[in-house]
């Protein structure tokens, strides 16, 4: 269910009464100003299914207690039924004269109920009903993220699995390092987004604790079943303390810092995508509909979905900073600063959502340039650590082997030749250890070769890595599609 925007909210203000969840102490209604300030309709109408969904749970708790008879409980829920389609299809929304989602709804409710629509906000407060809301809501659209992410990671491994045995120039400090193979480069990139579907997991496990039945910050004298209401909306226990679970926005602070760190980790791939696609490095070719053009320069081929997933990543850190500020002094329990937690999460949602199936396409469609990798794999003097390793594999000791390597990527410097253009006189005269046998490791092929330990740029580890990531990612698709919020 989409944001409200503040146009909608006037055309749909015509012939409504306003209703108030608050206001019996109160002689007159609120200034202008004011209200404009309080309303937050206009983005937490979202929240309108869950709150439903919540309401739903609320009523048979109340039959439950007693406190509803069952024709009352039956009305009330085809009551709630009929909302939800009505908030479905559009021809129920919220009016500029709504404070809230709370507020609209029961207006609803009073609509099709009349009185007896006000029995149900016995027990419960908007304190309570939000952080339920925002938990169920974040909860269910976690997934959603995950399976972005998913597919991204996917897309990943796909390319991987066609350069298993590409060679690339690894690097350091953005200067040529160490030849690897291109395919473990893409799989660095996959295990970052693995560990951001562990964070999303273990976030939900923490998240799937109800407020409901909480009320404003100390419970209810009424023989309410919280214990019930949390199995229903499919959480795993109420909370332990009611001030907690009004006051508790931590679910919300660690959902934001997961995407934050998702957001750095897109920004990460972006950036090297910028650089692969330059002319100066030319290893990778975007698919023209992945791509932009200038509206001057004919010529031009832009990564522009590489650039916002750069630009957009502080978005999604600025919200993260922006509810830590928010709820770094606030006194328990609910303080009317807790409004802004919801934009910040609605956005990251959004911003997510948005992004990752345009990098997901972007990665899967891009052409490697095979042969500009494999030529750029030397360059710079990559094998030089074949050389010391050779050396140690000889008994030298490392500390020499090194320095002994560094005299002859000297030479080469000064004579502006290749490692294994240096004639057998001069690796005699650069160390005695050197000798002709050196040459067996002067190739890239070689080096890549060598490297058979667990989770190194052979093809052999690397074909391991892609198959384990494969494993892991089909266990996420499965909780990706889960349903924990009753439906």
């Amino acid at each position: 269910m989409a944001d409200v925007d503040d146009k909608s909210l006037t055309e749909n203000s015509a012939a409504t009464n306003r209703t108030s969840l608050w206001g019996g102490r109160f002689a007159g209604g609120p200034a202008e100003a004011l209200a404009r300030l309080s309303v937050s309709v206009q983005f937490d109408w979202r929240l309108a299914p869950y709150d439903l969904a919540g309401s739903r749970a609320h009523a048979r708790v109340l039959a439950r207690a007693g406190l509803l008879d069952a024709e009352e409980l039956g009305r009330i829920l085809a009551a709630l039924d009929d909302l939800e389609a009505a908030c479905a299809s559009g021809s129920f929304r919220p009016t500029v004269d709504d404070e809230d989602v709370h507020t609209a709804l029961e207006r609803g409710l009073l609509e099709r109920l009349g009185t007896l629509g006000g029995k149900l906000r016995a027990g419960r407060s908007r304190n309570d009903q939000v952080a339920t809301d925002l938990r169920l809501y974040l909860r269910d659209h976690a997934r959603g993220v995950a399976a972005r992410l998913i597919e991204l990671a996917e897309a990943l491994v796909e390319q991987a699995s066609r350069h298993v045995e590409t060679p690339a120039p690894g690097m350091t400090h953005v200067q040529h390092a160490q030849p690897v193979t291109f395919g473990h480069w893409l799989l660095a990139h996959v295990q970052p987004l693995l560990r951001d579907l562990d964070r999303l997991r273990d976030w939900d496990a923490r998240t799937a604790i109800s407020p409901l039945g909480a009320g404003a910050l100390a419970g209810s004298s009424l023989p309410l079943d919280p214990v019930r209401v949390a199995k229903e909306l499919g959480f795993t226990a109420p909370a332990a303390n009611s001030m907690d679970a009004v006051a508790d926005r931590d679910f919300v602070a660690e959902f934001l810092f997961i995407t934050a760190m998702a957001g750095v980790h897109l920004s990460r791939l972006g950036e090297e995508v910028v650089m692969w696609t330059s002319q100066e490095f030319g290893w990778v070719e975007l698919d023209d509909a992945f791509a932009t053009g200038s509206s001057i320069m004919p010529q031009k081929k832009n990564a522009d979905i590489a650039e916002l997933a750069r630009g957009k990543s502080g978005r999604l850190v600025g919200g993260l900073v922006t509810v830590l500020t928010m709820l770094k002094g606030l006194p328990l329990t609910y303080d009317r600063d807790m409004q802004e937690d919801k934009e910040p999460v609605f956005d990251a949602v959004d911003t997510l959502e948005l992004l990752l199936p345009a990098l997901a396409g972007m990665i899967s469609t891009m052409t490697v340039r095979v042969d500009r990798l494999a030529a750029a794999a030397p360059v710079g003097y990559t094998l030089a650590t074949e050389v010391a390793d050779w050396l140690v594999r000889k008994g030298v000791p490392f500390r020499e082997a090194h320095e002994v390597t560094g005299r002859l990527v000297a030479l080469c410097v000064a004579r502006d030749c290749a490692l294994d253009e240096v004639s057998d006189e001069d690796l005699r005269l650069v160390s005695e250890h050197l000798d002709p046998g050196v040459r067996d490791v002067l190739s890239v092929r070689s080096a890549l070769a060598a490297r058979t330990t667990p989770g190194s740029t052979g093809p052999g580890p690397v074909a391991d890595q892609l198959a384990a990531a494969a494993d892991q990612l089909a266990t996420w698709r499965t909780w990706a599609a889960a349903q924990v919020v009753p439906r």
